[in-house]
Formats: structure tokens, C-alpha cells, sequence
């Protein structure tokens, strides 16, 4: 999947990689895409809720080798 920015989230505990995922895509235009890899198994749920209570866009979600990739799309 294309995206126009990278978060590398690995080590961080929650709420850091949220917190840090907020930061970028407050930066980023309307429409575009964040790419986030975290460590954390807590931010499965934390970006589903994230992404509930902001209105961006969780566009897919996956897990390999204990590590998390998300694609969200900034609303």
C-alpha cells in the first residue's frame, strides 16, 4: 500500500505510538496516508479507538513477527 509518511513505533508502549500518530497526522493534508509500525500488541485496540474517536481512517491493520503495521488515512 502507497503512503506518504513512515511512524516507526517499535519499542514504544502505550499511549506513545497514539501520541505520536497524532502528532504526524496533524502535519499531514486531508486524505493522506500514515504508515505506523509498532511492538506494542496494546495498539491493535488503541488505533481502532483512535481512529473511531478522530474520524480518520483505519485502512488496514496487520501482525508479523510480533510487530503491528497500520495504515491510517487522515480525515
Amino acid at each position: 500500500m502507497n503512503f506518504d509518511k513512515d511512524l516507526d513505533a517499535r519499542g514504544l508502549n502505550c499511549p506513545l505510538p497514539i501520541l505520536r500518530a497524532k502528532k504526524a497526522l496533524s502535519e499531514m493534508q486531508s486524505g493522506q496516508v500514515l504508515r505506523i509500525v509498532s511492538t506494542d500488541v496494546g495498539s491493535v485496540k488503541d488505533f481502532q479507538a483512535f481512529c473511531k474517536q478522530t474520524g480518520n481512517e483505519l485502512l488496514s491493520q496487520t501482525e508479523a513477527s510480533n510487530e503491528y503495521t497500520f495504515f491510517l488515512k487522515r480525515k
